[in-house]
């Protein structure tokens, strides 16, 4: 509007200095038809007719300029309404710039919020992976004992085991001795009974003809069964 204004008030001051020009003109015309020192008519017409022309020159001159800065006057306007509506739409978009830019700037803030939570997050996460990291170090040689240790139990029960392979087969052959000498035991008790019978009825048979000590064959035998029969013993 104050540019409008303004517009308006250019061309009519020009207007008016135009106006007041052609006066101006027309009253030096007629102060100079009325001078004493009047030429000849003739003379006096024609410079009327040339100044008329002059006039009507200029006036057409002045006519065009009028159109001209008219015709400037309505472009300046439009160009003025033209820039108006520019400068609208480049407030519109600084103040949409300046949205974004205050956007952008919560945005960052919030970014750099989160790169700092980010890093402490990092630096806790390197002191748990260093933790873990010891704890597999100790894991490890915790494991290495394990399995050193398990080597030898393992080594240890295969002994063990044949061991006790041997031990049974030694218990078997033990076993088979025993029965062997369970045997051996049934049957020199047998003989040793039977030796006994024997040489009891000698010793009855010799004390009924002779009441002298029994022989020395009687009791040589008897102590070599019992040594028998005390070696076989398990």
């Amino acid at each position: 509007m104050a540019s409008s204004k303004s517009s308006q008030t250019t061309r009519n001051i020009i207007i008016a200095c135009l106006a007041l020009w052609s006066v101006i003109s027309l009253i030096t015309i007629v102060v100079w038809a009325t001078s004493p020192d009047m030429k000849g008519a003739s003379q006096c017409r024609a410079e009327l007719q040339a100044m008329q022309k002059k006039f009507d020159d200029e006036k057409a001159v002045w006519a065009k300029d009028r159109q001209a800065l008219e015709d400037m006057v309505r472009h300046g306007w439009d160009n003025q309404t033209i820039l108006q509506s520019r400068i609208d739409q480049l407030k519109d978009q600084l103040r949409n710039v300046n949205l974004s830019l205050d956007s952008c700037l919560q945005e960052s803030a919030a970014l750099r919020a989160n790169i700092t939570s980010l890093e402490n997050e990092i630096e806790l996460h390197k002191a748990t992976e260093a933790n873990l990291t010891a704890e597999i170090s100790q894991q490890q040689d915790l494991i290495e004992n394990l399995s050193f240790n398990l080597t030898q139990t393992v080594t240890e029960l295969e002994t063990c085991t044949e061991l006790t392979k041997a031990a049974k087969i030694l218990q078997t052959v033990a076993e088979k001795q025993k029965e062997g000498c369970l045997t051996n035991q049934k049957n020199l008790q047998k003989q040793l009974a039977k030796c006994q019978k024997q040489t009891q009825a000698e010793y009855h048979g010799s004390g009924s003809s002779n009441d002298g000590p029994p022989g020395p064959t009687s009791g040589i035998a008897m102590v070599m069964v019992i040594c028998f029969s005390l070696l076989l013993v398990p």
